[in-house]
């Protein structure tokens, strides 16, 4: 049996190792006639590559994509677009150091997948985690550019909302500040708090966790089903599917469980181009299908597990021993999920459009 595909219309199957010759993804489901160019997908890819900051992991790969199917040079206008075949996107890797993954073959690493995927194939690829690496979300990204492509009506943004115990103050929330910062952060003040304290993580040879909010605006309402078919599922998918993801929320989330039903329930009232709320709890869906108002997604992603500190664990002959990761790893992995974030809400949102315009034939709800 196979996992490594998602969605339904359109649909992804991300494919390599961490520490392989390449990785990449196969797209397939996109519609014809849409240009597409290798420089498009990089603008992406750019965002999510390591090594771009002190705060994130030292390997330098340039993530450069190849396109090798699914476009076609139109003559008419000289744009290359996408021929409604599978589109095959591969990223080589160019600076693997398995070497520092030597001398813990044989141990499992604490907060890894180490055990987990032996137990289950009685084999596993100890070289930087293999499929289980954060490094396969490269080819989600590269995917995740394609989709941006079928919904051009959808804006999709993230930040960086939290790192560790320290949130930021909604106050001082500005998207333009995002790409201004080494953290993907929308709040500029918390941003430069940031530095020291991860700095300090760092040096210490530690890790920290951190929370990210994803939006889109401009979904129409109406896509999603009932029941197994609901956007907020499938979006909650998407989100655990990241690696080191242990928790997702849609719109209030969690908080919700504190509020009474007259706080929660986000009222409605009439306007010259239709219903609309006043406020967005929900999180942009209701029913598990689009209501109009931005879709907003929050994914916390734990703490890197590669550290320098040494851990109690075991061998894989049930041995007790300790165990420190060297190499090159992220004192905060939740940084490059940013983009990852962005990606899978356009796949999944992509995947809806798809799917909403096949059942009804519209885009978007019966409008007013």
């Amino acid at each position: 049996m196979s996992f490594n595909t998602f969605g339904h219309m359109f649909r992804f199957t991300t494919w390599g190792e961490s520490h392989g010759p390449a990785l990449g993804v196969v797209v397939d489901g996109c519609p014809p006639g849409i240009a597409l160019s290798a420089e498009i997908i990089q603008r992406d890819l750019d965002r999510r590559k390591p090594g771009q900051s002190r705060f994130t992991t030292q390997r330098r790969e340039e993530d450069l994509v190849h396109i090798l199917s699914g476009t076609f040079a139109d003559e008419a206008d000289g744009l290359t677009k996408t021929t409604g075949t599978p589109i095959s996107l591969m990223i080589e890797n160019t600076d693997q150091r398995s070497k520092d993954y030597s001398e813990i073959k044989d141990k499992f690493r604490p907060g890894h997948a180490d055990f987990t995927y032996q137990q289950k194939y009685g084999i596993r690829d100890f070289k930087g985690s293999g499929r289980a690496s954060a490094r396969e979300t490269a080819a989600r990204v590269a995917a995740g550019a394609v989709a941006r492509l079928v919904i051009p009506q959808v804006r999709i943004r993230a930040s960086l909302v939290q790192m560790g115990p320290h949130r930021i103050d909604h106050a001082n929330f500005d998207w333009d500040e995002v790409d201004k910062n080494p953290f993907f952060c929308a709040d500029p003040i918390a941003a430069q708090r940031w530095e020291p304290y991860l700095d300090g993580i760092r040096k210490d040879g530690n890790s920290v966790g951190a929370v990210i909010e994803v939006v889109a605006e401009g979904v129409p309402p109406g896509w999603g089903a009932p029941i197994y078919g609901k956007l907020s599922a499938d979006l909650a998918s998407a989100m655990m599917s990241i690696n080191a993801v242990k928790g997702v929320e849609i719109g209030d989330g969690f908080a919700a469980a504190s509020l009474t039903g007259t706080e929660n329930a986000d009222e409605m009232r009439a306007g010259n181009a239709g219903p609309y709320f006043k406020s967005n709890r929900a999180g942009g869906v209701l029913g598990g299908i689009s209501n109009g108002d931005p879709i907003v997604v929050r994914f916390a992603v734990k703490p890197t597990s590669s550290i320098l500190t040494p851990r109690e664990t075991v061998t894989t002959h049930n041995e007790n021993t300790e165990v420190m990761t060297k190499g090159r790893h992220d004192p905060c992995v939740g940084i490059r999920a940013v983009p990852i974030g962005e990606a899978m809400m356009a796949l999944v949102l992509a995947d809806h459009f798809l799917r909403h315009r096949g059942q009804t034939g519209r885009d978007g709800g019966v409008g007013f």
